[in-house]
């Protein structure tokens, strides 16, 4: 009896304690804004040395319940500059004054999340990350993603006119090896070619991340060279934006008003927040016409939804991206005949996205995504009398073929806070991958499974190391049982970082190398089951100076290099059973290396982008046949100027590119002997540049104006003599069509 009463009368006498402390307490009260006049959500509010920690509301209002005292309270967000006050609570509620923090524009340029626990400045991240920025787009006027890359150091476009689609290499990786995420989501391709870097409406981007070297252990296969991920524009606050823009561009010295010659593009947009809720949609057509100058037209209609919900701790949103393509390459006219054989590719793209970010408290934070990806790819084959007008479908192999792909993708991280100098972020992922078509054996799926995790440690401010782990299960081949990583970042002063990495690399056979059989007048490349997959062993760093005056000028500098080793790359070669027909076949070994020096300048009202790049790249064919290893190099220097008019409220912008000879090795097989010898092949050095002009005429109507591709590169001079095979790489190399003109109407409205 004694003890229950002895433990009756200490609860009582907590629970009376605990009460009269709660009593005891009062609530800090106050609201934060940006230097705009707007409210300032997702401030981070500390009372220094104690634990308390909340979170600024959707109107910028804060509350903090806490023991009376002297306080100094701190408001702190990326993009924002750091602000401190001191107050003191003394009765039940103490309201202060509204606290205003200027938007720093040094820091809100370079907000990164690629690869990141949360939204991270580039200077604290640990990976070293380049940006293409909103205002490099706005001021590009460009129709696609391929253009606002096309400048960047390391980046290589190749574009096969007999199909309409382009490829993107990065720092000597090319194809599928190359990561292309939307928001962090996959876009499926259906082969090697990135075509789907082009299928996403740029007017919907506000920003592009690039990634050099592998992410394998956070985005798994294909992020073996690097990844570049497409961010979406995000709104917030109570408001109603419509935006609208035509622009017309010839083709070199061609033009037609509206359609046929030149391209086209037309779009519009609206979006609606209100409170927790947002809503809007964005239509867009890209119409090009380059036939007189051996280009094929193509039409795109390009369209994406969006529905969100948003609190101060949870914002969850769906998006839907839609895209209608149709290449046409129209035949000439049979002079005998009047017959003419048209083939159009016709593809379709549905791409769902669910996401979910719930902040469960100040140490916890939970990242969901799950999306699925419909596409497919139609070729449609016809003869068109001319003379009659009658159009009749063909029968030829492969004349009416049509290949589909999905793909069921899901991806959950938790972003845990162990203490002050130790984080934690594991993760799983699911990725469902299926085809079929008339030239794919069977029906076959890929699926890979994957567990994850990552730690960030700080021992001390200076020093921040990033090691992770990937584990991966897949369905068709033996994945390796973990794929490691480590990633560090040392403080050497307040100027300047040290960066040093290292990473596992990995790529899977996609199915198109596995199973698709492609044979047409131009193609003849046959899948194979027994590929195995591709590994890379990859070093890389980097010193970055940072010198941050105040807004009228900065200046970031870096100078990095990496080296890659990989092995069993997958590539093209001959198949032994039939020396006329391409095949997909693993190379031994395959090296890249290089150094890079990039410079970013502000100096009032002028912002630079001045870099450069040594790349060297070595086949283990050129070794097998002439015993002879071998790195071959070659440069490229990129520069942006932009300059802002601030009186009469108008831009001018230079973007130029110098890209160096690039040299190939390519294998010659004697018809005779059956012997192989290697020869050097170049294709000779070319430069870029687009010029453009923007003026706000109004507060909502902007005018561009401007030149592309200033230097009226058409065809590359190319020495390689494979006129042969698959992807031949011999003859002049496509790389423009000439020098063209564009003026653009772009119309905003905010409410």
């Amino acid at each position: 009896m004694y003890p229950r009463l002895i433990f009756t009368l200490i609860a009582f006498c907590v629970f009376i304690s605990t009460s009269i402390a709660q009593n005891n307490k009062g609530n800090i009260t106050g609201k934060v804004l940006t230097n705009d006049g707007n409210p300032a959500p997702g401030i981070t509010i500390k009372l220094l040395n104690t634990s308390t920690t909340t979170t600024s509301q959707a109107d910028g209002n804060y509350s903090i319940n806490t023991s009376p005292g002297r306080y100094t309270i701190q408001f702190s967000a990326v993009g924002l500059t750091t602000k401190q006050i001191d107050v003191e609570l003394n009765g039940e509620t103490t309201r202060v004054a509204d606290v205003v923090l200027e938007i720093n524009s040094f820091d809100l340029k370079d907000v990164v999340v690629t690869g990141q626990y949360a939204p991270q400045s580039l200077k604290n991240s640990v990976y070293m990350v380049r940006t293409v920025s909103s205002e490099q787009i706005r001021l590009r006027n460009a129709t696609k993603i391929q253009e606002v890359l096309s400048d960047q150091l390391g980046f290589r476009f190749s574009n096969d006119l007999t199909l309409g689609t382009a490829d993107v290499s990065m720092m000597g990786v090319s194809g599928q090896r190359v990561k292309i995420l939307l928001d962090g989501v996959p876009i499926l391709d259906r082969g090697e070619t990135r075509e789907g870097l082009n299928q996403i409406d740029i007017n919907t981007i506000d920003h592009v991340e690039i990634v050099d070297g592998p992410m394998s252990v956070s985005y798994g296969t294909d992020a073996l060279g690097g990844v570049i991920n497409l961010i979406t524009k995000k709104s917030k606050g109570d408001q109603l934006s419509i935006h609208a823009r035509v622009q017309e561009e010839t083709a070199g010295k061609k033009y037609d008003a509206f359609q046929n010659s030149g391209t086209h593009y037309e779009n519009v947009g609206l979006n609606w927040n209100h409170k927790s809720w947002e809503f809007g949609g964005n239509f867009s057509r890209n119409n090009f016409d380059g036939a007189t100058l051996g280009w094929m037209p193509k039409d795109q209609w390009l369209g994406n939804a969006l529905a969100g919900y948003r609190t101060n701790n949870l914002h969850v949103w769906y998006r839907l991206d839609g895209t209608n393509e149709t290449l046409k390459n129209n035949g000439p006219v049979n002079v005998n005949t009047g017959i003419r054989t048209d083939a159009h590719y016709i593809t379709y793209r549905w791409m769902h996205q669910l996401q979910a970010e719930w902040l469960v408290n100040n140490k916890l934070s939970i990242n969901g995504v799950a999306s699925y990806t419909d596409y497919s790819r139609r070729t449609l084959t016809t003869t068109l009398n001319t003379l009659t007008g009658d159009r009749r479908l063909t029968l030829g192999a492969g004349e009416q073929d049509k290949a589909v792909f999905d793909n069921k993708f899901f991806r959950a991280t938790a972003q845990y806070s162990l203490s002050k100098t130790v984080s934690l972020q594991p993760g799983v992922e699911v990725n469902l991958t299926g085809s079929s078509g008339a030239r794919i054996n069977g029906t076959p799926t890929i699926n890979d499974y994957a567990f994850f995790i990552s730690s960030e440690i700080q021992p001390t401010d200076a020093i921040s190391v990033r090691p992770g782990l990937r584990f991966i299960k897949n369905s068709v081949y033996d994945a390796p049982p973990v794929i490691p990583s480590i990633n560090t970042k040392f403080k050497l002063n307040d100027a300047f970082d040290l960066r040093l990495a290292y990473a596992r690399g990995f790529r899977s056979p996609a199915l198109r190398e596995l199973y698709f059989n492609f044979i047409d007048a131009n193609h003849s490349i046959r899948g194979n089951t027994n590929l195995k997959a591709e590994y890379s062993n990859s070093f890389n760093g980097s010193v970055s100076w940072v010198m941050a005056g105040d807004n009228r000028f900065s200046l970031r500098s870096s100078l990095g290099g990496f080296y890659n080793d990989f092995k069993d790359l997958i590539t093209i070669g001959y198949d032994p059973a039939d020396p006329s027909v391409m095949m997909y076949i693993n190379i031994d070994k395959a090296k890249t290396k290089g150094i890079t020096f990039n410079n970013t300048i502000n100096f009032k009202n002028l912002e630079a982008r001045v870099g450069a790049a040594y790349i060297g790249t070595y086949n283990k064919l050129v070794d097998d046949v002439n015993n002879e290893a071998k790195f071959v190099y070659y440069p490229e220097v990129s520069s942006t100027l932009l300059y802002h008019f601030t009186k009469i409220k108008a831009d001018a912008s230079l973007f130029y590119k110098f890209n160096g000879t690039l040299p190939t090795y390519e294998v010659i097989t004697n018809t005779t002997t059956g012997e192989n010898d290697v020869r050097l092949a170049k294709r000779s050095a070319f430069s870029i540049a687009d010029f453009t002009l923007n003026k706000y005429i109004t507060k909502t109507i902007n005018l561009s104006a401007g030149v592309k591709n200033l230097f009226n590169v058409t065809n590359v001079n190319n020495t390689s003599t494979n006129t042969d095979g698959a992807h031949s790489t011999g003859g002049p190399v496509p790389m423009g069509y000439g020098r063209s003109y564009f003026l653009g109407l772009n119309f905003q409205f905010h409410k």
